[in-house]
């Protein structure tokens, strides 16, 4: 299911792997091997708020000092790393920092009101960048179709996103407070995602940082093209190794029709037939000492694919158009796939 919204791997996703490697990496050494240093990383808003220490909003909000809230915020990363594929890294690399910024807001003014209200202090909250783990829930939810995988005892549906939403379900449950973070990260999605107050104009990454990124950084966190062929035995069972070949047999007839949907439209459409206006002129003295014989009728113009005669539905046109892609790459995509939404959105992303 952590498959279903692009290709395995983390090609074409630098900031993504980024975010896998480093907050892992350093949330293993504060766990395991300097403990002592954890203080620095804590989320403590007491100390925010009597004290001052404003630069706890900044490097409390870091890195995970729990490894349970490394592991599922690492598999929700993972997952989502389709938008910056979809995106591209300086944009959702903006997203990530808009709804971090807007997020630490919304948190301090939660805990403020639990407190004014009920009575409830929030005096320290889960540490790490979980906010805008939850934020990308928003543009997942909005924009990545939700499609049947298999009914529990026929009632219950199972759809290609429900595994994400357990893990964050599990995410959510790991501590007391961190529905607030939730929340935060939450209500900073909608607001970015919604462009409000033209915060997407004012919370994004410069361009020049994002140069000086792409030169230094892309190159050593830049990963290889998935190799298909060394891909086919890479499940550990042969259920698995059978699906991925079902999966990548699926592609490439997705491929092969779209290609030649492609290659007929160009001949319908960019190739004229000068010969009917201008007749072989080799052949026209060879042709007068000559009875004309009657010009053979013209052949009959081909005839559409079945693919290509399967009506499409202007919503699911509509939704594919909202992921970024062209009305003529949706179209012909979902006429490839016979309509099926899914396929399509995997074919266009990855090809």
């Amino acid at each position: 299911m952590f498959t279903s919204t692009g290709s395995r791997g983390l090609y074409k996703a630098p900031l993504s792997k980024g975010l896998l490697l480093v907050p892992g990496v350093l949330a293993c050494l504060l766990t395991l091997g300097f403990p002592q240093y954890q203080e620095l990383f804590s989320y403590n808003l007491q100390a925010v708020r009597h004290d001052f220490q404003l630069w706890r909003l900044v490097c409390g909000r870091l890195v995970c000092l729990d490894l349970r809230d490394t592991f599922c915020s690492s598999l929700l990363i993972y997952n989502f790393r389709v938008f910056e594929r979809r995106y591209g890294s300086r944009k959702f690399a903006s997203f990530l920092l808009g709804t971090w910024l807007l997020s630490a807001l919304m948190e301090v003014l939660l805990a403020e009101v639990l407190h004014r209200l009920f009575q409830l202090r929030a005096d320290a909250l889960p540490s790490g960048p979980l906010a805008a783990v939850f934020a990308l829930f928003v543009p997942f939810f909005h924009s990545i179709p939700r499609v049947q995988v298999t009914q529990i005892l026929g009632q219950l549906s199972i759809t290609n996103k429900s595994l994400v939403y357990i893990v964050g379900l599990q995410l959510l449950t790991s501590s007391p407070f961190m529905w607030i973070v939730a929340l935060g990260g939450l209500g900073a999605g909608e607001l970015y995602l919604g462009d409000v107050l033209g915060v997407q104009r004012f919370l994004r990454v410069p361009g020049f940082v994002a140069r000086a990124c792409s030169r230094t950084l892309e190159p050593l966190l830049s990963g290889s093209e998935p190799n298909r062929e060394a891909a086919l035995g890479m499940g550990a069972t042969l259920d698995i190794q059978r699906q991925q070949r079902m999966d990548l047999l699926d592609q490439q007839i997705l491929l092969s029709q779209f290609a030649h949907m492609r290659r007929g439209r160009q001949q319908q459409v960019g190739l004229i037939n000068w010969d009917r206006f201008f007749p072989n002129l080799r052949h026209r003295g060879q042709n007068l000492g000559r009875p004309q014989q009657p010009t053979p009728p013209p052949p009959p113009p081909p005839q559409p694919t079945p693919a290509a005669s399967t009506p499409v539905s202007e919503e699911q046109v509509a939704r594919l158009m909202e992921m970024g892609f062209s009305r003529l790459d949706a179209l012909e995509a979902l006429r490839a796939s016979n309509n099926d939404i899914n396929m399509a959105t995997n074919f266009l992303l990855q090809h």
